[in-house]
């Protein structure tokens, strides 16, 4: 990777947790997680890590849900990049998980989310079987759809290799590496190096932070990676002090501003496109 390469920006702008009375900025509904995609994505955002939220502001799995985000983002932005979830946080089948996996066509998401390995969070845990994760590779495979490998630790890479071997994983491979939660990899260049350092031939490699960390582990992103992960679902304020909530918005031009000051360009969803071997989408 070089300066040559341009950035790109995933927006992770809702997730399994936050709720309005966290912050007013969270969007919650399709509307809401429509219009911050959209304005994100004018920013430079190429991809956008959807979750669905129910009306009482639950994480849902109804593909409704998802089927109207989809199409309200792809009527105005047909070329952005949708990822949905298929996080274990809250889901415990492998087919609610799945939900969004099997929508139509026209609303069927480029790709999804798949975490390689169980963990804790700093209040609960995410369990994610290695029976659970080879399902859900094949579903996406099944239905031509590439997996966002979720990275939260070493061990994780190795799965990946473990899921290659098997042949339910398809170069490029795209990894989101994430680091400052608790119970795995810290925001730190040791930890940062090790794992990008055993990621396989041919992997694309995007680097976000949870909490406090978002801002450390964005700036690495910018300075060695092929990518950022970026958005409310990791982090909900702009200062490290948490004085002042963050909107996806503010999240978003700090990267582009970030990488302006290095001189990097922003990738457009056509070069993510490209980078990682998916074909393009007309307008629905």
């Amino acid at each position: 990777m070089s300066f040559s390469s341009p950035l790109i920006i995933n927006l992770a702008p809702t997730g399994m947790v936050p709720v309005r009375s966290q912050s007013p900025h969270v969007p919650l509904t399709p509307a809401e997680i429509i219009a911050d995609a959209l304005a994100c994505a004018r920013l430079g955002a190429s991809m956008l890590h959807i979750h669905a939220r129910d009306e009482q502001e639950l994480p849902s799995d109804d593909v409704n849900i998802y089927a109207e985000i989809i199409r309200g983002i792809r009527a105005q932005a047909p070329e952005l990049i949708i990822v949905t979830t298929t996080s274990g946080r809250r889901t415990p089948t492998v087919e609610k998980r799945a939900s969004s996996l099997y929508l139509a066509t026209d609303v069927k998401p480029d790709m999804a989310s798949l975490t390689l390995g169980s963990m804790n969070f700093s209040r609960e845990a995410s369990i994610n079987a290695p029976d659970t994760i080879m399902r859900l590779a094949e579903i996406m495979q099944e239905n031509s759809i590439k997996p966002e490998l979720e990275i939260f630790d070493l061990g994780m890479v190795n799965f990946a290799k473990i899921l290659i071997n098997k042949g339910l994983i398809s170069p490029p491979y795209y990894f989101n590496i994430i680091l400052g939660n608790p119970g795995t990899a810290q925001a730190s260049l040791l930890h940062l190096a090790t794992i990008v350092g055993d990621l396989p031939p041919d992997a694309v490699w995007s680097l976000g932070g949870t909490g406090k960390f978002q801002t450390t582990a964005n700036g690495l992103g910018v300075l060695m990676g092929h990518g950022v992960r970026t958005g409310l679902e990791d982090n909900l304020w702009l200062d490290e002090g948490r004085t002042t909530l963050a909107s996806n918005v503010q999240l978003v031009q700090r990267i582009v501003a970030q990488a302006d000051a290095l001189g990097r360009s922003i990738a457009t969803p056509a070069q993510v496109r490209d980078m990682l071997g998916l074909s393009k989408r007309a307008a629905i």
